[in-house]
This record gives C-alpha cells, sequence and structure tokens, in this order.
C-alpha cells in the first residue's frame, strides 16, 4: 500500500518544492547569486572555496601543500609527535577566508539553513567514515551557551549526516560538564588544558555508545584539542574506536 502512494508523494514533494522557487528563488548560500535549487554555491563562490581532497594528514587530516609533505606514513609533524586520542580525522573545507563567510553565519547568526550546504560536503569528505561508523554523535555546548545561541550547530550537521547515511545520531550523548573559555586566541597546549576532563558520556547513553565505531561531529577544527577530549570520554565509556568528521579544518602554517 505504501508503495502504491510513494509516487503520488513524490510528485507532491517536488510540486511544493517548485513553488517555492518560484516565490522565492534558490540563493548562493555566500553571495546571494542565485543557483539552480538551494544549498549550491554559484559557480564563483565555488571556485573560491578550498574544499579538502588529498593530500592531508591521514590521522588529522590537516591538509598539505604537496604530496611530498608527511613521509611514507603522511603524517603531520603534530600527529607524529604527539598522536591524538581519536583514530582518524576528516574535513570538508579549509577555515579560511571563503570558508568562514559559510561557518561563521552557520554558527553565531541563526543561519541554519547552511547545513544543507555543509552536511553533503561533509558526507563527501568523509564518506568512509560514514560507511564504517556504527553511531554519530556531535560535540555539545555547555547548556548555558545553547540557550543563548538556541541551537547546537554540531548536532544539526549530526543528524543531517545521520539522515543521509542512514546513521543513528545520537545528539545527547556527550554532555559538556562545565562552561570553557573561548578557545579563539589559546595555544595548542592552553586548548588542551581548557577543554581536559570537560566531556563525558551520559550514564543513559552508555550502552549506545560501549563496543561502537562512534564518529563524532564538529563544525571546525583547530588543535583537535576538542575532539581529543570528546573521543577521551567516548573511549572511557567503552566505545571501540572514535573518528571526527568537521565542516572546516584550520591549516597548518608550517605546512601549507
Amino acid at each position: 500500500m505504501l508503495a502504491r502512494h510513494q509516487p503520488v508523494t513524490d510528485t507532491a514533494t517536488r510540486a511544493v518544492r517548485a513553488l517555492f522557487d518560484v516565490l522565492l528563488p534558490p540563493r548562493c548560500a555566500i553571495c546571494g547569486a542565485e543557483v539552480d535549487r538551494q544549498g549550491l554555491l554559484c559557480a564563483d563562490c565555488f571556485r573560491q572555496t578550498g574544499f579538502i581532497s588529498e593530500p592531508f594528514c591521514t590521522r588529522c587530516g590537516v591538509p598539505f601543500a604537496s604530496a611530498a609533505i608527511g613521509g611514507a606514513q603522511r603524517l603531520c609533524p603534530t600527529c607524529r609527535a604527539e598522536p591524538p586520542v581519536f583514530a582518524r580525522a576528516r574535513a570538508a573545507l579549509r577555515y579560511d577566508a571563503q570558508g568562514r563567510r559559510l561557518v561563521l553565519p552557520f554558527k553565531h547568526a541563526d543561519r541554519t539553513e547552511l547545513t544543507a550546504v555543509l552536511a553533503p560536503q561533509m558526507a563527501r569528505a568523509g564518506a568512509e567514515l560514514l560507511r564504517e561508523a556504527d553511531v554519530i554523535v556531535p560535540v555539545p555546548l555547555h547548556r548555558w551557551r545553547l540557550f543563548h545561541r538556541r541551537y547546537n550547530q554540531a548536532a544539526l550537521l549530526a543528524k543531517a549526516l545521520g539522515r543521509s547515511a542512514g546513521r543513528p545520531c545520537v545528539v545527547d550523548a556527550l554532555r559538556r560538564n562545565r562552561a570553557t573559555a573561548s578557545l579563539g586566541e589559546k595555544s595548542a597546549a592552553e586548548r588542551a588544558a581548557e577543554v581536559a576532563q570537560a566531556f563525558e558520556v551520559r550514564l543513559s547513553r552508555t550502552r549506545t555508545i560501549r563496543q561502537r565505531k562512534v564518529l563524532l561531529i564538529d563544525d571546525v577544527m583547530t588543535s583537535g584539542a576538542t575532539a581529543n577530549a570528546c573521543a577521551g570520554a567516548l573511549l572511557a565509556a567503552g566505545a571501540a574506536s572514535v573518528d571526527v568528521l568537521v565542516a572546516a579544518r584550520v591549516p597548518d602554517p608550517r605546512i601549507n
């Protein structure tokens, strides 16, 4: 019975979308130029966006300027000296001037519709991680920051990726047990100290995490301190492994 009604439902959905496109023509998420459909960038903005592809560090995903960097193991200097707690990290785009034009409005200006732009690019960059994941978990906000912002941008991305990949998303698996200061101006060591022991798995979600391959989702990765702290909490709760997928990655100036 459901199968017979499905074509009608699909036709109705397409009709509604077409009507919205007439009333509100699709616009580029960055510059506002007209595009073919919602969620796309115009040709100029697409060309200017630094999508990350190989070569990059096989551990933390930071982009390399050339394939000659990283040696046979293709590891950045930081991962060679002090491997992260998580197994692998991947990112969709560079967090440069163009990347910030996508991420900052999404994060701070209520532009939640940018989920439809960022999540598909994350799915491209993290296709292997999504295939291997048992469960998807977003990095949590502290309750007071969530109260003021009204949404968790990592949770929006995690839910969109879960739907597209057919993986369960547990948005409240992790909790931030204390407020942390902004990490923007801190060194890598200061970032690690600031978020140390700041995350824990909720007792009610332990069974969901135990012996599962977890894919952790966030918007931006800089030093990896937040991802490391979250991965440590998930592994302590019994996760089999933790990979990380983010929308944007801050390049390392030493290798770019």
